[in-house]
């Protein structure tokens, strides 16, 4: 790699695979290295950006953090994730290491393919794609390819009733890999996460690094200085969109013009008070989440007689819930959530259904 170069690490994944968390580690062990954050954050209300800069590390001020909220980052390079670079080669003080952290529903294909920009070619360069999977839910078969497999749960799963462009992207996700972090490998055996790496390992054609974590506990020394220089091998890790999208050119002429069918996402944020039960709320939480099949909910929650914030993070009906940092003195004491799921949600009853539970 180009020594000259800064160099950028891409981390991206599922919805609650563990992104944050992971980054979250890596800058508590980056030992001063200077560290800029570009996080995609899908939603109305910018919760990572929140949970990084509560971190409390000399690597991770509000300076460097950046969010862009206009979208998932792949449909936004042009307008979001290109300009946004060229401010951060702007500074005096020019970090010594990008992290960005992408949308759960982004492809990293197009993103990695902003680093042949002449904007940015010449002073950056991909020092790895991470992509985190979530062991559990691999395990469960939720992102299985197996057609008999998926028809059998359609009938129990409505989710499933459609094209399976959410499998598509977790293989896009995997296929532009240079290290895949089998996180929260605590939550399975070792023969089923042996499994796991097997079927994860069968959708890639190439060699590629894989590390097991449980709570996304891994040192920077890890994640950082991979040297793979994605952006000169990306023609090599096209997504399913690319390749649907080169064999129709192929049958139909290059001239001819066709549709796409994706899942589309929408989500909504809700807003509550002081919550006197904890242990309530993130019981209720789980049932409105399976009730209303959510795909996402994150937020935080201020808790009665607590003087700090609770973060709360959820993938499908497992709710994870933690004390991050103090309530600043001029903070209003609140509870916020970002509830993200497939466009149809049932967004005013969930709105009451959550309101109830924050009081």
């Amino acid at each position: 790699m180009d020594a000259q170069k800064i160099p950028a690490t891409v981390i991206t994944g599922f919805l609650g695979a563990g992104k944050t968390t992971l980054i979250r580690n890596m800058l508590q062990t980056a030992n001063g290295k200077r560290i800029a954050l570009i996080i995609n954050e899908f939603g109305d209300l910018g919760v990572d950006g929140d949970v990084l800069k509560g971190c409390g590390d000399e690597t991770c001020t509000e300076d460097d953090i950046v969010e862009l909220n206009n979208g998932c980052i792949c449909c936004t390079v042009a307008d979001d994730f290109v300009p946004t670079m060229e401010k951060l080669l702007e500074r005096e003080n020019r970090p010594d290491h990008i992290v960005i952290e992408t949308s759960g529903l982004a492809l990293p294909q197009p993103l990695v393919n902003a680093f042949n920009w002449p904007e940015i070619r010449e002073q950056v360069t991909v020092d790895g794609v991470v992509t985190v999977v979530d062991s559990r839910a691999v395990a469960d078969g939720r992102f299985a390819d197996d057609v008999d497999r998926v028809n059998a749960q359609r009938a129990e799963d409505e989710a499933l009733d459609h094209e399976s462009p959410l499998e598509e992207l977790f293989e896009d996700q995997l296929t532009c890999a240079d290290m895949i972090v089998f996180n929260k490998a605590d939550l399975v055996d070792g023969d089923v996460l042996e499994k796991v790496q097997s079927e994860v390992g069968d959708k890639i054609s190439r060699s590629v690094k894989l590390v097991n974590s449980s709570h996304g506990s891994l040192p920077a020394e890890v994640l950082l200085g991979l040297d793979s220089a994605t952006e000169a091998d990306v023609h090599n890790r096209k997504s399913h969109h690319e390749l649907h999208h080169e064999a129709f050119h192929a049958e139909h002429g290059e001239d001819a013009e066709h549709e796409h069918d994706h899942d589309e996402f929408e989500s909504f944020v809700v807003r509550g008070g002081v919550v006197a039960n904890r242990k309530q709320l993130i019981a209720g939480l789980a049932r409105v989440i399976e009730e209303h099949d959510i795909l996402r909910l994150k937020g935080f929650i201020g808790v009665e007689g607590k003087d700090m914030r609770l973060v709360v993070q959820a993938v499908g009906n497992r709710v994870d819930h933690y004390f991050d940092r103090e309530w600043e003195k001029d903070e209003t004491r609140s509870s916020r959530l970002v509830v993200i799921g497939l466009e149809g949600l049932a967004q005013e009853k969930i709105t009451k259904q959550i309101s109830g539970l924050m009081g």
